[in-house]
């Protein structure tokens, strides 16, 4: 695949723009809520699966390498390889999940479809990142699955929904902003 200098700038954007939210953190337990999931999710709707997954990487790789732009200002591998590393991991799950749906069967659409493809993708893409980053918690902390669901999934389930909403009211606008600019993310995403 071709991949424009449009769509590489966007991916830049989109990965400046994660690394700018995701530090942005609230402590409550091991799993902090962060803004992370909330710039994972736009980049992914706006870039589609294989480029949201793209900036996701190079957010991590970013992240992974020292510098500070984890949760709560935090960087390296041993995050990475931590009791949340997994959550971490799973970002890229959600990219490519969400941006691979939305742009296969909700891009093109309008209204109710469109939003519904949308929060679909999301829905979907951010059940498998819990499912790895929750699997990855289990083994490492040896904790019970009801116990990390406790701490690692239930509080986060409102304010992802909050995400979501604001995203799919969002990104039609967005879309319509970055075609008047003429810029456009690959379309075999």
């Amino acid at each position: 695949m071709k991949t424009s200098t449009k769509t590489m700038v966007m991916c830049a954007v989109c990965t400046a723009l994660i690394c700018v939210l995701a530090p942005i953190a609230v402590p409550i337990g091991p799993v902090p809520i962060s803004l992370s999931t909330f710039a994972i999710m736009l980049s992914a709707a706006l870039l589609g699966g294989k480029a949201g997954t793209a900036a996701t990487a190079l957010y991590l790789l970013i992240g992974a390498v020292g510098v500070p732009v984890f949760a709560g200002y935090s960087a390296g591998l041993a995050r990475l390889a931590g009791p949340t590393g997994g959550y971490l991991v799973g970002y890229l799950a959600l990219a490519a999940i969400e941006g691979a749906i939305y742009f296969r069967f909700g891009k093109k659409r309008k209204g109710a479809v469109k939003y519904g493809v949308l929060l679909g993708g999301m829905v979907l893409g951010t059940v498998v990142l819990y499912v790895i980053g929750t699997a990855w918690f289990c083994v490492l902390m040896h904790t019970g699955l009801v116990e990390a669901l406790g701490m690692c999934v239930i509080p986060f389930l409102p304010g992802d929904a909050m995400k979501m909403i604001v995203i799919a009211l969002l990104v039609p606008q967005l879309e319509k902003g970055l075609a008047r600019a003429g810029v456009q993310a690959a379309q075999n995403s």
